[in-house]
């Protein structure tokens, strides 16, 4: 008996050191990408000038690291998978995204969650594959994060991920910067992970600047001010850019409702499951902005979905991609794309915009 409670206690100590390696581990490979990072811009040949008086177009889609066909769901919303479910699948997903913007003709196509070496989308470079897609514009790519292996959940453990944002368009830019946003300092920060913008400037040919900011804000935070600060920090960017006589736009995914009750819009799903989008707080936007919340009163699409079971009319869906612009951008029209998140667990969203004289 001895001998038994003996090898119990060996194997309860083994166990405590292993979990405790693996804390430490997490602890001393976690980092903050570097913040004020001047990005590598992709060169072409192209003569197109930004000019006043014309009508551009402006897309953002959040690919979901190519794992969310319609059929998937994803463990932090409550659902069954960690990791997208094969390589090919992760192609496909990519693959159908890529057509979709492609079919859009936007002069600046922005994406969120691309992969660039991820256990979760079977280390597909979905970087390449857009810069293969797009191959006609140019593009500049900001590193979110480089996360340690995460072993949860333990059956298929989400593993460890690089991913980041991407910018592609059809007119040469001039500077590209990574932006880092605030983030929580906890343990959450290991599931919620790094953050940050890419800020990208164009020239007009009236002498101004028109500024792009790509974005993708915190979902699963564990402190209320998190966002605040985030959406305050962009917020002040803009406007300091849009006092100087810029032309901005910030486009993206929100992690916020930005239709302040989507739930009342589309009366689809149980609205508690969605309580991680909390309406935005328009309140803290400067007088130089205004949020445009893609939206089609003859025909209301959803931008987003929450991912815990496979999609079906019964799912709980919002809108927390779209777009904040300077008073001196003319908005035309702004939608959300009804792609029945075929490819990912968010629909494509685009606005056609002006820039004033």
């Amino acid at each position: 008996m001895k001998k038994f409670f003996k090898i119990i206690g060996i194997l309860l100590l083994l166990c405590i050191v292993v979990v405790l390696g693996y804390f430490i581990y997490v602890y001393a490979t976690y980092y903050r990408v570097e913040d004020h990072q001047q990005l590598s811009i992709s060169q072409f040949a192209t003569t197109k000038t930004l000019k006043t008086d014309t009508q551009y177009r402006i897309s953002s889609a959040n690919i979901g690291f190519g794992a969310y066909s319609d059929d998937y769901s994803f463990f932090m919303d409550g659902g069954k998978y960690s990791r997208a479910r094969s390589k090919e699948e992760v192609k496909t997903n990519v693959q159908g995204e890529i057509a979709t913007i492609q079919s859009l003709k936007p002069d600046f196509a922005m994406f969120q969650e691309v992969d660039i070496d991820g256990t979760r989308s079977y280390h597909v470079n979905e970087y390449q594959m857009l810069e293969v897609g797009l191959k006609d514009d140019t593009s500049v790519f900001a590193q979110n994060y480089d996360s340690p292996y995460l072993l949860y959940p333990l059956n298929s453990p989400h593993g460890k991920n690089k991913a980041g944002m991407a910018t592609f368009s059809d007119v040469q830019s001039t500077m590209a910067t990574r932006r880092s946003l605030p983030i929580e300092t906890g343990f959450s920060k290991f599931m919620d992970l790094d953050r940050c913008y890419i800020k990208q400037v164009f020239e007009v040919d009236n002498g101004k600047r028109f500024i792009v900011y790509n974005i993708h804000l915190s979902a699963y935070t564990t402190k209320g001010d998190t966002a605040t600060k985030q959406l305050k920090m962009l917020f002040t960017d803009m406007d300091q850019e849009a006092q100087k006589g810029a032309y901005v736009i910030a486009g993206g995914d929100f992690n916020k409702d930005l239709l302040k009750d989507s739930y009342a819009i589309f009366k689809q799903g149980d609205k508690n499951v969605g309580d991680w989008a909390k309406p935005i707080d328009t309140s803290l936007m400067p007088r130089s902005l205004e949020l445009v919340a893609p939206f089609d009163k003859t025909n209301p699409v959803p931008s987003c979905r929450n991912a815990d079971r496979p999609y079906s009319k019964d799912d709980f869906v919002l809108t927390v991609d779209g777009f904040i612009v300077s008073k001196n951008v003319q908005v035309k029209e702004a939608k959300v794309v009804d792609a029945k998140f075929k490819h990912s667990d968010h629909n494509p969203v685009y606005l056609d915009f002006s820039l004033n004289q």
